[in-house]
């Protein structure tokens, strides 16, 4: 079974007209919690992969409203532990990366994404991914990509830019634009699935 950890609904409906039998969708809520709880439950009830795919922000300016990625690899920007032990922003005190891969089918290009619990357009919000190599930027995937590693569980992910930093405010790009994004993750998923 597949399962795919949404976090909003209307992410969700484009995914549901290609369901196979046997796939499920979970419609998580925002955030890395709420996408780690949903990722967690779906494998201990026999999921056999994980797929995620919603929108982002862009962080490079050369992107546009409506790019599609796939991710290769996540990291949870947000979750800092260099004050106690030196380690690079994002890396958990258990690991040596702060990078959790994914993987990827090739039907897109492949990105790193930055997960964290906050969506603002604060520069610190664009200078930690873009110091880590992400370009995109959400508020699930990471977490759920931590949470497929520990379980040895694939996970792959697609994901629609609905807002680039340094084309204006962030926010009102998203509330703008996020219609258009989800049409075209609509009209990618066929080539990813």
């Amino acid at each position: 079974m597949r399962a795919f950890i949404i976090a909003m609904e209307c992410e969700a409906e484009t995914v549901r007209p290609y369901l196979g039998e046997g796939d499920v969708v979970v419609v998580a809520g925002i955030g890395k919690v709420n996408s780690a709880a949903a990722a967690q439950k779906a494998i201990d009830d026999g999921a056999d992969e994980i797929l995620n795919c919603g929108v982002v922000g862009g962080l490079d300016p050369a992107m546009s409203v409506g790019d599609v990625f796939e991710v290769s690899q996540a990291v949870e920007y947000d979750f800092d532990l260099t004050l106690i032990n030196g380690t690079k922003l994002g890396t958990h005190n258990e690991r040596d990366t702060p990078y959790f891969d994914c993987e990827t089918k090739g039907a897109y290009p492949a990105r790193i994404l930055a997960s964290g619990d906050r969506f603002t357009n604060d520069e610190r919000d664009v200078e930690n991914p873009l110091a880590l190599g992400a370009t995109i930027k959400d508020m699930e995937g990471a977490a759920i990509a931590h949470v497929c590693e520990r379980n040895g569980m694939k996970c792959r992910m697609l994901k629609a830019v609905s807002d680039v930093h340094g084309k204006g405010a962030m926010t009102g790009q998203y509330k703008q634009n996020l219609e258009f994004a989800l049409s075209r993750l609509h009209a990618a998923l066929p080539a990813w699935l």
